[in-house]
C-alpha cells in the first residue's frame, strides 16, 4: 500500500465511530508503542496553502528515530512523504519562493537541503565542517543564517599539547563544560551567514558565548520581515552556568550593528518580529537564577524603544507564541491544570480569548491570510498530530490523522481528573487512569507516578517516555498528582517547592495516595511509585519516609543533594532551590542535608529498581550509584538499570524496550499474585 493510501485511511479510521472499532481493541504493547509516529514543527508556507511538518518513527533496527518531512493541504488533503533515503530529515524551513529547506544527515553529517514541493531529489546547500543545528533563509533565497556548534577558541590548548598524536581528554578552565548529555568544552554555538552561491561563510557572533544559549531559550533566532535584521539570543554575564540572564539582541544580517534590547537579569528569549516590523515580542522572566519564574509574553517598541508585558497581569506562563497577520495579535500557548490551551490575545491589551483547549495544543501558526490557526493537537490517548480552526478557534478538526490506523485497536481509556485539599490547605490536582477491560467490582494494584522538575507537570499528554497507558495495559490503575512546586496552577503554588523539597510535596502525595487508595477498585496493600529526575528524588525521600509501598523505582534521581550540586552542570538550579554557594555556603549545606534521602538510610525498607544513565550530567551517574549502595546496605532486594550510551532520558529504541520490560517487569514481581502476568 502506497503511504498516500495508507494516510488516506488512517483518516477514514480517525472518523469511524467508536462503536465499530471497540469491540476489538485490545491493551497497548510495546511495539504498539514503539511503532507510534511522532508528528511535529509545524510550518505554513508563505502562500498558507500547505504545512510541512516532520514525522519520526523509532527503529529498532537502526536504534534511532528516522525523521522525515511531510506536507499536507492546509484546507485539507491527503498528507504526504517529501523527502526519504538514508540518515533523518527535520526542521523544515520555506524560502520566500516557495522551496522547502530542511536540516539532513543522508550526508556529511547535518547539512541544510532543498526539495521542491513536487518533490524529486534534494539540493545539498551546506556542508560545514561542524553541521546545523538551526537556519533561516534570507528573502533574497540566496543567503541563510545557520546556528552551529564551532571550535572555540580556534586553537585549543589540548591541540597544542596533543599536536600530531590526539587523545580524547579534554581541559577546561571554566563552568557549563557539559550539559545534559553533551561535553561543550572547546565547543561554542555560533550564528553563521552563508552565501549560497560561494559557500562563503562568515561567523556573525565570533565571541565567547553560546548564540543561541544551551539552556532555557526557545525559538531565539528571527528574521525582521525586510529581511536586514536578525534578533538573537545569548548570555552576556562570564559564567552561564551561575545565570540565567539570557537576552535578546539585534544586529543586521551581515553582522554589523549588535545592540542588546533586553537588560534585566531574568531570562529573556524566543523574540519574533511583527509582520509591520514595528515590535518584537519576545518571552520573558523577571526574577534572576530562577528557571520556572513566571514566563510573560512582552513587546518592545522598536521606534520608542520601551518594554511591555502583555501577560503581566495573568498568573500563567506562556509556552509559545504566533504574530497575526495584520500585527494586531498573537495567538499565545499557556499551561494551565494539566493542558495547554490556545488564546488570542490583542497588542492594545485586554482580556485574553479563549481559542482551543483540552490535551496540549503547541506551536501555533497563523496562516498568512490571518483567517486560520495550524498547530498540534495531543491527549493521553492519541500522539500529536496537524490540526486546524479558524482564528476565532471555530472548526477545529484535524489535518493529519497519522497514527489512526494503530489507535484505532487499542484499548486506551482517557484520563480522569481528580483533587483533595492538600499540604497548606491548598487545592491539589492529579489524573487518574484505569486499565484495559476496567471492571468496577474488582480491584486493582496502583502505580503511583511522580514528575520531575520539581517545576513541572503531569498533562493530558501522549508521553513517548513516561506514558500512561503503558502502565495501565499491564493492568495497573495508574495516578499521578500535580504537587506543590507543579506548573499551570499558578506561579505562587509553583514557587511553593523552593527550600520545601521534602515536606510540601511529599504531603501532597501521601494526602492524594490516600484519595486514591480508597476508591474501591484500588487495592491499597498491592501500590508502587516511580519517579524520574526530581521524581527520582521523591522516590529515595519516600523510601525513608513510608512503608506504604511494596517496591519502589527511581530513574536518574539525586540522592544526595550536597554532592550534586558538586556535578551538576547548572548551577543556577540548585542555587536557587538551596541557596548559593554549594556546600561552601553553611545555610546552604544545612538545607542540602535536611532534604537529603541520603541522611534517612536507616529507615530504608523496601525493594528499589534504581535506573541511572551513564550520559546524564544534569544528576550524576553516582546519585544512581550511592542509593544503590545504601539498598544493599541495608540488606534490601534491588537490581541497577545502567544505560552506558543515555543520558538524563532513555531515547535509543532497543534501550526503551529494555527499560520498559525491566520496569514493568519489577512491579509485577511486588505487585502481582505469584504467577500472574498482564490484566488481572
Amino acid at each position: 500500500m502506497s503511504k498516500t493510501r495508507s494516510a488516506a485511511l488512517g483518516m477514514f479510521l480517525f472518523a469511524l465511530p467508536q462503536a465499530l472499532v471497540g469491540q476489538t481493541r485490545r491493551p497497548i504493547t510495546f511495539e504498539s508503542f514503539l511503532g507510534m509516529q511522532m508528528v511535529g514543527d509545524p510550518q505554513v508556507s508563505p502562500d498558507g496553502n500547505t504545512v510541512a511538518f516532520t514525522v519520526a518513527v523509532p527503529s529498532l533496527q537502526d536504534n534511532r528515530n528516522i525523521s522525515r518531512i511531510w506536507v499536507v493541504p492546509s484546507h485539507g488533503g491527503a498528507p504526504r512523504p517529501l523527502t526519504s533515503g538514508p540518515g533523518s530529515d527535520f526542521a523544515p524551513r520555506w524560502a520566500a519562493d516557495g522551496s522547502l529547506g530542511f536540516i539532513s544527515t543522508r550526508k556529511g553529517g547535518a547539512q541544510v537541503w532543498r526539495v521542491a514541493l513536487e518533490g524529486g531529489a534534494p539540493e545539498q546547500l551546506t556542508t560545514l565542517e561542524t553541521g546545523v543545528n538551526d537556519f533561516r533563509f534570507l528573502v533574497d533565497g540566496k543567503t541563510l543564517l545557520a546556528t552551529s556548534d564551532v571550535k572555540w577558541p580556534p586553537t585549543q590548548e589540548i591541540d597544542r599539547r596533543n599536536g600530531t598524536f590526539p587523545t580524547q581528554a579534554k581541559i577546561w578552565t571554566d563552568l557549563f563544560y557539559r550539559s545534559w548529555n553533551d561535553w561543550r568544552v572547546g565547543t561554542r554555538s555560533h550564528l553563521l551567514r552563508v552565501d549560497l552561491a560561494d559557500k562563503s561563510i562568515k561567523d556573525l557572533t565570533p565571541f565567547d558565548h553560546d548564540t543561541p544559549p544551551l539552556d532555557l531559550g526557545g525559538a531565539d533566532l528571527a528574521l525582521s520581515p525586510e529581511g536586514g535584521l536578525v534578533a538573537l539570543v545569548y548570555n552576556p554575564d562570564d559564567q552561564p552556568a551561575l545565570s540565567t540572564n539570557n537576552d535578546v539582541w539585534l544586529m543586521r544580517t551581515d553582522g554589523s550593528g549588535l545592540n542588546q534590547i533586553t537588560t534585566r537579569k531574568g531570562n529573556d528569549h524566543s523574540p519574533a518580529f511583527s509582520s509591520d516590523g514595528r515590535w518584537i515580542a519576545y518571552l520573558s522572566m523577571e526574577t534572576p537564577g530562577f528557571e520556572a519564574d513566571r514566563t510573560q509574553l512582552t513587546l518592545y517598541d522598536r521606534a520608542s524603544r520601551q518594554h511591555r508585558s502583555l501577560t503581566g497581569d495573568w498568573d500563567v506562563s506562556v509556552q509559545s507564541f504566533a504574530w497575526t497577520p495584520d500585527s494586531r495579535a498573537l495567538v499565545v500557548e499557556v499551561e494551565e491544570r494539566g493542558a495547554h490551551n490556545l488564546y488570542r490575545i490583542a497588542v492594545a491589551g485586554g482580556k485574553p480569548a479563549p481559542l482551543v483547549s483540552g490535551g496540549l495544543n503547541s506551536a501555533p501558526r497563523v496562516t498568512p491570510d490571518g483567517r486560520g490557526l495550524v498547530y498540534l493537537h495531543q491527549t493521553a490517548t492519541k500522539p500529536n498530530e496537524v490540526w486546524t480552526a479558524g482564528l476565532d478557534g471555530s472548526g477545529a478538526h484535524p489535518l493529519t490523522a497519522l497514527n489512526a490506523p494503530a489507535l484505532a485497536g487499542l484499548d486506551l481509556a482517557p484520563l480522569e481528573p481528580f483533587g483533595f485539599v492538600g499540604a497548606a490547605g491548598d487545592s491539589v490536582h492529579g489524573w487518574l487512569l484505569k486499565p484495559p477491560g476496567f471492571e468496577p467490582g474488582r480491584k486493582y494494584p496502583l502505580v503511583y507516578l511522580v514528575h520531575g522538575g520539581p517545576q513541572g507537570a503531569w498533562l493530558d499528554s501522549w508521553s513517548p517516555r513516561w506514558n500512561y497507558h503503558m502502565f495501565a495495559s499491564q493492568g495497573y490503575v495508574v495516578a499521578a498528582v500535580n504537587f506543590h512546586g507543579s506548573t499551570g496552577y499558578g506561579q505562587h503554588f509553583t514557587n511553593s517547592i523552593t527550600h520545601h523539597w521534602g515536606d510540601l510535596p511529599f504531603e501532597d502525595l501521601m494526602k492524594g495516595l490516600d484519595r486514591v487508595a480508597q476508591l474501591p477498585f484500588v487495592d491499597s496493600t498491592r501500590m508502587g511509585a516511580a519517579g524520574a529526575s526530581y521524581g527520582g528524588y521523591m522516590i529515595y525521600w519516600m523510601e525513608g519516609h513510608t512503608d506504604r509501598f511494596r517496591t519502589l523505582i527511581a530513574h536518574d534521581g539525586v540522592f544526595n543533594p550536597s554532592s550534586m550540586v558538586g556535578s551538576t552542570e547548572e548551577l543556577w538550579f540548585p542555587g536557587w532551590e538551596f541557596g548559593p554557594g554549594g556546600v561552601t555556603n553553611p545555610e546552604t549545606r544545612k538545607l542540602l542535608e535536611k532534604w537529603s534521602p541520603a541522611s534517612y538510610t536507616d529507615q530504608w525498607k523496601t525493594p528499589m529498581l534504581v535506573v541511572h544513565g551513564q550520559q546524564d550530567m544534569r544528576v550524576d551517574l553516582s546519585e544512581g550509584l550511592q542509593a544503590f549502595t545504601a539498598l544493599k546496605q541495608r540488606g534490601l532486594a534491588g537490581k541497577f538499570l545502567y544505560f552506558p550510551d543515555e543520558g538524563h532520558w532513555v531515547l535509543r529504541p532497543r534501550n526503551r524496550r529494555l527499560w520498559w520490560d525491566t520496569m514493568l517487569d519489577w512491579l509485577d514481581q511486588y505487585l502481582k499474585p505469584k504467577g500472574a502476568t498482564g490484566t488481572p
